[in-house]
């Protein structure tokens, strides 16, 4: 029974320090270098204060908000940066050395918009640990339907200091070999793909 105990009691203590998942959800092994998007969420421990630990969603500002410190920004900031911001904060007026950490519990969506001449004109999701081709997202919005001007699909992406830039892209090179560029699609691009002139 002792010999038991000491098992569940170890393996708390593990949970606790975000080694083992909480309440049956799953936090995402992610490189340090990973910058937050909206809707992410994210688990926050901050070691011997379990009352400041959370479960936080990014929201759509780009922002979390903390116990006490109140909202940070997470537009181009990397998980290390963003620990470290809090780690700051807290040290200033409310810990000593106080130690962060923030995983991941679960991505946000992430989908691309394929428009036009396809087969299945659809919000295209993938995940966030995978890259993806214009080609990949219009293959899985059914293809080219027969009327797709395939030399003049549009690429449009609005980039975090909000303009918008339009590309457009030859699919017959991509197809072909005759281009090397791969196109990979980011989360809200939308790929249009025009009728061609008869």
């Amino acid at each position: 029974m002792r010999i038991f105990r000491c098992f569940v009691v170890a393996g708390l203590a593990v949970a606790w320090a975000g080694l083992l998942p909480l309440r049956g959800e799953e936090s995402h092994p992610v490189s340090r270098d990973y910058q937050l998007l909206p809707g992410d969420i994210v688990r926050v421990q901050v070691f011997q204060e379990p009352d400041l630990d959370r479960e936080l969603r990014v929201s759509q500002d780009g922002e979390l908000t903390f116990p006490l410190i109140g909202r940070v920004t997470t537009k181009d900031r990397t998980l290390s940066q963003i620990e470290e911001t809090v780690r700051a904060a807290y040290d200033r007026d409310f810990l000593v050395n106080p130690q962060i950490t923030i995983v991941i519990v679960k991505y946000g969506p992430r989908a691309v918009k394929v428009l036009g001449m396809v087969n299945q004109p659809q919000a295209v999701e993938f995940p966030p640990e995978q890259s993806m081709t214009v080609l990949d997202a219009i293959s899985r919005a059914g293809g080219f339907n027969r009327l797709a001007d395939r030399r003049r699909v549009r690429l449009t992406r609005t980039f975090s200091d909000g303009h918008v830039e339009s590309f457009t892209i030859n699919a017959d090179d991509l197809i072909s070999g005759g281009s090397k560029e791969q196109w990979l699609v980011q989360r809200d691009d939308v790929i249009y793909v025009p009728e061609r002139l008869l």
